[in-house]
């Protein structure tokens, strides 16, 4: 499950990253990204056309079956079914593709994630794993999590071998997994509610994404960066609490954004990179009805029928989930800072990150080489233990499926060690004290 941006890295300087504006570069230098450094920052677009790759389109192969054991079924939330902020594992859970109380053990859920959205194995493996232990139980003997709130379920199918309480599933892993400035959640700590879209927000997504109807899968996500900024500006403008944390800011937000245009877009023989049509978008977000008059039915994400996933072969992967990080995060350089409101909302105020990791990374270097994954990798791996010591018996055992997967993972990318990681840095965040730590 290694994973770089080496080969990035190799590719010819002639292409050049899109879209970045004057300002955004007058930005990225300011902050110290080397000239140099700037074009390897490519678009997965831009090196897949110059590396002559080119998607094929099968219809017997990337048909997803919507019928008999994997019909539609809505949940039964009487009956104790979950459902939680992500769209995507909402859908296979009511299409049976996960289990339908919507916990599962981890060799399912990445077995789901692969087989329905095209997620490979190295990025649905990493997911499930760090799910397990921040908001599941990895000591059972059937390691998972609740993709919602609380459940018997988590205690009658994952066990309670070591853990102290019940498991918080996603829904309760604000800050840890769930993070503020979501494109159709609401901000926990400004509407109550972290898992339910939010029909404003969703309108604003649709509009964004109407603008730019016919075009493929990876264009429409760069039609998508003024949305994602305005949804980044009202978090700060408004939620007091507003904490971009490592992972969940800075590595997990942004899948808001680019899990749809990679994972739910429709395939054809027209479009085989893929295209996200207004009705396939929102059928996976559990609204209908016509423009101005939605209906959202909380937990009732649906697999479009005649939907066609991505190319057998061609995963979403850790690197390319990557570059669409970086992508953005060079047109925005925000998105790859640290931060946090200190006093009341607008007043955000990032964190150095050199005085965090005593001078091993530096704000504005995330952007170069392999330093946003080894500082978000790293930063896990610190962070861990102080936050799961109150939930296991034994933290050590409960942290080493995460530990091991990381380290295999930091294995092939030559980090500088990090030896400190100053968390007493974030105290001074309400939005951090709040959730308690943050990842």
């Amino acid at each position: 499950m290694k994973f770089s941006l080496l080969p990035l890295a190799l590719l010819p300087g002639a292409l050049a990253f899109p879209a970045i504006c004057p300002e955004g570069l007058k930005e990225l230098k300011r902050r110290g990204v080397s000239e140099a450094a700037i074009p390897r920052l490519l678009h997965k677009r831009a090196e897949e056309a110059k590396l002559g790759k080119r998607a094929t389109f099968s219809a017997a192969a990337q048909k997803v079956d919507v019928t008999g054991p994997h019909k539609f079924v809505p949940p039964n939330f009487a009956a104790g079914d979950q459902r939680g902020p992500c769209p995507g594992l909402n859908a296979l859970a009511n299409h049976n593709y996960l289990p339908h109380s919507g916990v599962a053990d981890m060799a399912t859920i990445i077995e789901a994630t692969n087989k329905v959205y095209g997620m490979s194995l190295d990025l649905g493996g990493f997911l499930a794993v760090y799910g397990t232990v921040f908001d599941g139980n990895p000591l059972s003997l059937n390691p998972g999590y609740s993709i919602g709130g609380p459940s018997t379920a988590s205690q009658n199918i994952l066990g309670g071998l070591g853990l102290l309480g019940q498991p918080n599933g996603l829904t309760g892993s604000h800050n840890k997994y769930e993070s503020d400035a979501s494109p159709t959640r609401g901000d926990l700590y400004l509407t109550g509610n972290n898992f339910a879209v939010q029909l404003p927000q969703f309108q604003q997504y649709y509009s964004a994404l109407k603008a730019v109807q016919g075009k493929s899968s990876d264009e429409q996500y760069q039609g998508l960066l003024q949305f994602r900024i305005d949804r980044f500006q009202h978090s700060v403008k408004n939620n007091a609490y507003f904490f971009y944390s490592p992972f969940s800011g800075v590595l997990v937000s942004p899948a808001g954004f680019s899990f749809p245009k990679a994972m739910m877009a429709n395939h054809s023989a027209e479009y085989p990179d893929g295209t996200l049509s207004l009705n396939v978008f929102s059928s996976f977000f559990g609204v209908s009805g016509q423009e101005g008059k939605f209906i959202y039915k909380e937990g009732n994400e649906r697999i479009p029928d005649n939907w066609y996933r991505r190319p057998i072969g061609d995963d979403y992967s850790i690197p390319s989930f990557l570059v669409d990080v970086l992508d953005h995060g060079a047109q925005y350089p925000p998105f790859l800072d640290v931060a946090a409101n200190v006093n009341g909302p607008n007043t955000l105020a990032p964190v150095d990150l050199s005085d965090l990791t005593g001078g091993v990374f530096r704000t504005g270097g995330l952007l170069e080489g392999n330093n946003l994954e080894c500082f978000v990798l790293q930063s896990i791996m610190a962070a861990q233990p102080d936050i799961l010591g109150s939930f296991f018996l034994d933290v050590k055992s409960a942290t080493r499926p995460l530990t091991n997967n990381i380290q295999t993972q930091l294995a092939g990318l030559a980090c500088p060690q990090l030896n400190k990681y100053d968390t007493t840095l974030f105290q001074k965040y309400p939005g951090y004290q709040r959730s308690g730590g943050a990842v």
